[in-house]
């Protein structure tokens, strides 16, 4: 698995195999939302019903084709300590049907008239998407409502949904050693904040799942004022009002939920963490490291487009500075990498990554990236090079018009994380007016060594004798 794949790994588990749906494989990436979003010239009509469900228009008129998501605002930081996994374990229930709408009726409905679905869970919110022929909409809208707050379920089909669960728990953490780097950085970097608990869960507590928890979470947190419905396609916004306003306008809001979700944050750093995951399966060693940085919503004006453009810096492609030194330069690396994961509602991650030659030590590695990492710190980047990345990364904000599905991942990502439509719209001229020093500032602040956690992945060569005794 490569970096940014591991990276979505902890950031999300998929409830099916988009293996065949090049437009559904990518939902969400590792990197920021923002990093990637529509510049689209017309502005997203945006309403609020009087029970609390914001929707959101985006149209695009190049195909007769809408996406329609639900967006609640709910992810794993949102668990019960005790009940980590619920959050993804609901998602899969979801499927199961209401007491209008047996089990598989949605999906038969989908298939019947050519379209898809699937559905996410990260940290900070869970979301369900279908997208088919524009005629379609109002019909998959009723579905969508219907099981906002009508879901049945059966202690027989929460037990076996359960079996599935952990059975994807095996395929993607257990049996997957950079998952399980990921999982154990993780809990290593938050120290306090639930981020540090994997979405899929700990098996231990995943195996205690049952029907009271799934439908206690679901009563909870599942309600019009804890929800975004993302609409875009081929629609005009003032026919999708009077469908959003039948279908969800009589479902009742939900009073106990906050008005902002507050969570336990991290102390301050005081120190670098380090954590070695060996496994006979490891064909290639990799080093990892994960530095504790604001998110968008947390950070202070431009520092986070600045780190968006350090990332890019850094680890952005041949040209970054990171493969420059170690790859080129030095020849100590077969492969660098760095991202920042700008979407998330509280402190996100700046990660780092470098896959070592053969007969390179790891301290080798450290001590190369600590000199890129010094030298952008003392030293603003060279104004070509600045120019360069945020013409890349500007690009890639016209280039994303054309899926229509990652139009609404966007929007839905940031507008869940503590986001405006217009924090979206105006990220392109926030990178555009980024600047050396502040590139440098951020290097400074925020990859400070005390902020992080730095993985080791290695293959464990251990006599199987010994492996039989442990």
């Amino acid at each position: 698995m490569t970096p940014t794949a591991l990276a979505v790994e902890h950031k999300v588990e998929y409830k099916k195999d988009n293996s065949s749906n090049p437009s559904l494989r990518d939902v969400p990436e590792s990197r920021s939302v923002l990093a990637q979003i529509s510049v689209a010239s017309e502005r997203p009509a945006s309403f609020t019903l009087a029970n609390g469900l914001q929707v959101v228009v985006i149209p695009d008129h190049r195909t007769p084709v809408v996406t329609q998501m639900i967006w609640y605002k709910v992810g794993s930081a949102d668990e019960t300590p005790g009940k980590s996994g619920l959050a993804h374990f609901l998602e899969h229930l979801m499927f199961e049907g209401t007491a209008n709408h047996p089990a598989g009726a949605f999906s038969q409905t989908l298939l019947r008239v050519g379209g898809d679905e699937n559905a996410f869970t990260s940290t900070d919110y869970t979301s369900y998407f279908q997208r088919v022929p524009r005629e379609q909409l109002c019909k998959i809208m009723e579905f969508e409502a219907d099981r906002m707050t009508g879901l049945v379920l059966q202690d027989e089909n929460v037990l076996s949904e359960r079996d599935v669960v952990l059975e994807e728990f095996n395929m993607r953490v257990a049996n997957n050693p950079d998952a399980r780097l990921t999982e154990q950085m993780m809990a290593a970097l938050y120290l306090n904040h639930p981020y540090g608990r994997p979405i899929i869960g700990w098996r231990q507590e995943l195996e205690k799942l049952d029907r009271e928890d799934a439908l206690a979470f679901y009563k909870r947190f599942y309600a019009p004022n804890n929800a975004i419905l993302i609409i875009a396609g081929d629609v005009d916004p003032n026919e999708i009002r009077p469908m959003v306003e039948k279908n969800f306008g009589d479902i009742p809001a939900q009073p106990s939920i906050p008005a902002k979700r507050l969570r336990p944050q991290e102390p301050t750093a005081a120190a670098p963490r380090t954590v070695t995951l060996s496994d006979p399966r490891v064909e290639q060693p990799t080093l990892h490291r994960y530095y504790l940085v604001p998110s968008a919503s947390t950070a202070a004006a431009g520092k986070s487009p600045a780190l968006d453009v350090l990332a890019q810096l850094m680890g952005g492609g041949a040209n970054s500075y990171l493969y420059r030194s170690l790859a080129i330069d030095k020849q100590l690396a077969i492969s660098t990498g760095a991202s920042y994961q700008g979407t998330s509602l509280d402190s996100s991650q700046f990660m780092i990554w470098a896959t070592p030659k053969p007969g390179v030590e790891f301290s080798q590695l450290e001590d190369a990236i600590g000199k890129v990492i010094a030298d952008l710190a003392q030293n603003p980047a060279r104004a070509e090079d600045l120019e360069r990345v945020k013409t890349q990364l500007i690009a890639r904000a016209i280039y994303s018009q054309d899926n229509q599905v990652m139009l609404a991942v966007r929007y839905g990502g940031a507008l869940t994380t503590g986001l405006s439509i217009d924090d979206v719209r105006s990220w392109p001229d926030r990178i555009r007016a980024v600047t050396a020093e502040q590139v440098r500032g951020a290097a400074q602040k925020w990859l400070d060594k005390k902020r992080s956690v730095t993985g080791y992945l290695i293959k464990d060569v251990a006599p199987k004798s010994e492996e039989k005794r442990s």
